[in-house]
């Protein structure tokens, strides 16, 4: 892929939705141009149907700026951004919205009332956040997981992130995705407890505890993605050099890697996060405005292609 090709992915999934009805999507605290801006172009794209919920003097001040009208739009007044969150999770609740779309927020004080036991969207399955990424010297889309919500997961915990991501490559391709599992190494060290968490990973999906995809690991970054340097160190498998998910193993790893490719290459990240009763469309708050498209056409696609990921698991 070229560079003048970076962001080709993007828009083959903005063009997947075209047949497909758009999601009444709460948008949470939209009071910058940048998150206004990336609603109502998502809203033009026939993506979602925005519910504005934040509080409406800013709101509307951020549209001005913006040269944007809202006479389209549904407002719901709030004080201020935590009580925004709030009044998403309850307007899927109440059956008003289908997704919730992150607005001028940080991304801890809206997951906050989604993670609540007693009043949030929790299913069985433990949340997580998938990058789609569109870089330009790979020779396909990448995913990445989970840079975002979980902070030192374990190997239960990891087990559903894999998953997470392995249903929602499925539902946008109907393909099995090549899972690497990443580590510092790509041998089995007792020392280093990620790699103890890639072999028991790779055995669980091996007895049909982890389902749809090919997995391996551990793997380093290198090996993951260069054949060259899965050859170098004398490892075969499917996964090595062609990986189409990485695996990350904690927060810190994963969030490093995503701004490094960010900041240093120039690859922006569509995001969504899976798990929860509706999708959550969180990029980061300094994403561009076609990248929030992005990542609402990956939202529409996954909850309208299959509603319940478990459900999809089988392949």
């Amino acid at each position: 892929m070229t560079n003048d090709e970076t962001g080709r992915y993007y828009k083959h999934l903005i063009a997947l939705t075209a047949e497909m009805k758009p999601l009444v999507t709460a948008v949470v605290h939209p009071v910058d141009v940048l998150s206004i801006c990336g609603a109502l172009e998502a809203a033009a794209q026939q993506l979602i149907i925005p519910v504005l919920v934040g509080p409406e003097a800013k709101i509307r001040q951020a549209a001005k700026e913006a040269g944007l009208s809202l006479a389209d739009c549904e407002l719901v007044d709030t004080k201020h951004s935590h009580a925004a969150a709030e009044r998403a999770v309850e307007l899927v609740r109440e059956g008003r919205v289908e997704a919730i779309m992150k607005g001028k927020i940080h991304t801890r004080e809206l997951l906050l009332p989604v993670m609540s036991r007693t009043s949030g969207l929790r299913t069985e399955r433990r949340m997580s956040h998938v990058f789609a990424l569109d870089p330009p010297q790979y020779h396909k889309p990448l995913f990445l997981t989970d840079a975002v919500v979980n902070i030192a997961p374990n190997l239960a915990q990891k087990k559903d992130i894999v998953q997470n991501a392995i249903d929602c490559f499925r539902l946008l391709t109907g393909k099995p995705p090549k899972v690497a599992i990443l580590s510092a190494t790509e041998d089995v060290d007792e020392k280093i407890q990620s790699t103890l968490d890639a072999a028991a990973l790779c055995k669980m999906a091996d007895r049909g505890q982890i389902t749809g995809g090919i997995l391996d690991g551990p793997l380093g970054m290198d090996n993951a993605i260069s054949v060259a340097a899965a050859q170098a160190k004398g490892i075969h498998s499917e996964v090595a050099g062609d990986a189409d998910i990485l695996v990350m193993p904690d927060i810190e790893a994963g969030n490093i890697l995503y701004k490094q490719m960010r900041y240093l290459s120039g690859i922006d990240g569509a995001g969504i996060v899976l798990g929860a009763r509706v999708p959550v469309i969180l990029a980061s708050r300094a994403s561009e405005v076609h990248t929030r498209k992005a990542s609402a056409a990956l939202a529409l696609i996954v909850c309208r292609r299959g509603a319940q990921f478990a459900d999809f698991a089988n392949p």
